[in-house]
């Protein structure tokens, strides 16, 4: 009597042999992997044959080994170069692997046995697509839609080729007729939101952001979307909140984080901004807008030093951005660095001599500092470009009038006085010119044209005041040296002068008077009184 296992007890050369028939009772009950050893037993055992190659191929496709599957398909196709199926197999094998080229061969081969084969056309057009291929791929496409206009799949792949093409006007309405027939609908969404942010289509980018989203509640395409129209519209608090949930899915995302620190700067969100301008560099060390932009952050919030840090570091990247060298050359001077400032200046005026700021700021510090020459130079560069621009003309008088070039000096506030006539600064400088060049007639004038203006000072009214006396005019300059003591009754020169008027006026009693509250202010003048 055999035992209960009948098959190990039977001798080894008479066990049943792997064989194709029983890999297909298995493949025919389900069982993939099953059959697929069953196969490979096989042809361990020696079955080579065009068909256990096929069958190994098949199975090998349907359980998705398809580096596996291609390798086979290869074997069968060195065996077969025109079995049924095989190129077209071999091509979705290698498609699904990503290595497109080598797909799209296979697919024209697939192609060439059979023009019409919709798979075949189909899977070349996609191949296509991802080898920047459009318009190779819309002639597949647009074959099979010759032959059935409402293939879905032939339909989406031809709006990726207007899409890919730039002809969004051709795309749009594809991905929309696509959307109303439910085919598609995640994908065509998607796409539709990219070239809404690319064409800038605010009103179909927040459309189908907000159904993308709907389909998809994690959606990084349609928080793209809904941030981009929050940033157009000017809602920055949305912004910002599109932008957290970005950066939270993308923690490694250099433009998520810069677009968070753009939209907290905007809401006024310092520290918010900081913290993700400070992610984004650290992301991208060679980012110079978000150093740029977190130096402007910091400047708002008052620490100078830090904004020269991150401007340094922008400028650090990328030297030529003239615009950050004038902006941190500011802050230089605000930290009390000038020789830095002015350093900076003259580089970038030597880049671009035009700049017209650069130069006024130079000439500025250049004044400060005594360097009158320099401050001339400058200044004079500012007025070359713009002569209507006052407060450089005024400048210029400074700076001429303290160099000793008068002439100069006279025509810019005079320049400054044309442009307004009330200018006090501009009629003090040529009131003071005139004095030096002994032209009391042209002093005089702006004197009193400073006092009609409103001007109250105990030095103009004591200045006019001395030039009258010079003039003869005493009893002009005795009401004005009485005005400069109504400002200042301590002005001891504005006494002096005043008693000698009134001696001139022959006001002899009241004019010691005066003459001893000088003398009360300034004891040391009385040793040349008494020699004179």
């Amino acid at each position: 009597m055999p035992t209960k296992d009948t098959k190990k007890n039977l001798p080894p050369d008479s066990a049943p042999k792997p064989s194709l028939a029983q890999a297909v009772s298995l493949h025919l009950d389900g069982k993939f992997p099953e059959a697929l050893a069953e196969i490979n037993a096989a042809m361990e055992a020696g079955d080579q044959s065009q068909q256990i190659v096929a069958a190994k191929a098949q199975v090998e496709f349907e359980i998705g080994q398809y580096e596996d599957a291609s390798k086979t398909y290869a074997k069968l196709l060195s065996m077969n170069p025109r079995y049924a199926n095989a190129n077209l197999n071999m091509a979705v094998c290698l498609e699904r692997l990503g290595r497109w080229q080598e797909a799209v061969d296979f697919f024209e081969k697939a192609v060439q046995a059979e023009p019409d084969r919709v798979d075949a056309r189909l899977g070349l057009g996609i191949s296509l697509l991802h080898l920047d291929k459009s318009q190779a791929a819309a002639e597949n496409f647009d074959r099979i839609l010759s032959r059935d206009p409402n293939h879905a799949t032939a339909r989406f792949g031809r709006a990726v080729t207007y899409q890919l093409q730039r002809r969004y006007a051709d795309a749009v309405p594809l991905y929309q007729a696509l959307l109303a027939s439910q085919h598609h609908a995640e994908e065509c969404l998607v796409n539709l939101v990219n070239i809404g942010l690319v064409s800038k289509d605010y009103l179909m980018l927040a459309d189908c952001s907000e159904k993308l989203l709907t389909l998809r509640p994690n959606s990084q395409t349609a928080l793209d979307g809904l941030a981009a129209c929050a940033f157009s519209s000017g809602d920055y608090a949305a912004a910002q909140r599109y932008a957290e949930k970005l950066a939270e899915y993308t923690p490694d995302n250099f433009d998520r984080w810069f677009n968070l620190g753009v939209a907290c700067h905007k809401t006024g969100d310092l520290a918010g901004a900081v913290k993700a301008y400070q992610q984004a560099t650290r992301l991208k060390p060679d980012a110079k807008m978000a150093y740029v932009n977190l130096g402007v952050v910091y400047l708002e919030s008052g620490d100078l030093e830090k904004t020269r840090a991150a401007w340094e570091q922008a400028l650090h990247v990328d030297p030529n951005q003239w615009d950050v060298q004038y902006q941190l050359a500011g802050v230089l001077d605000k930290l009390g660095v000038p020789d830095e400032a002015e350093r900076i200046y003259v580089a970038l005026l030597a880049h671009n001599p035009d700049h017209q700021d650069a130069w006024f700021r130079l000439g500025y510090m250049r004044l400060q500092r005594g360097d009158w020459h320099g401050a001339v130079e400058a200044f004079q560069a500012c007025v070359q470009k713009r002569e209507h621009w006052a407060e450089a003309q005024l400048n210029l008088g400074i700076a001429a009038w303290n160099n000793r070039e008068l002439e100069t000096a006279t025509k810019a506030f005079e320049a400054v006085l044309g442009m307004n006539p009330k200018s006090l600064d501009a009629l003090r400088g040529l009131a003071s010119l005139a004095v030096e060049q002994s032209d009391f007639e042209h002093a005089l004038e702006y004197q009193g044209r400073l006092i009609d203006s409103g001007e109250r000072s105990a030095e103009l009214f004591y200045n006019t005041g001395l030039l009258l006396q010079k003039s003869g005019k005493v009893d002009d300059a005795e009401r004005l040296y009485r005005e400069a003591l109504n400002e200042r009754s301590d002005f001891p020169e504005a006494l002096l002068n005043l008693g000698h008027v009134l001696k001139d006026q022959g006001k002899q009693d009241e004019a010691r008077d005066y003459w001893r509250l000088a003398l009360e202010q300034k004891p040391e003048w009385a040793e040349s009184y008494f020699g004179s």
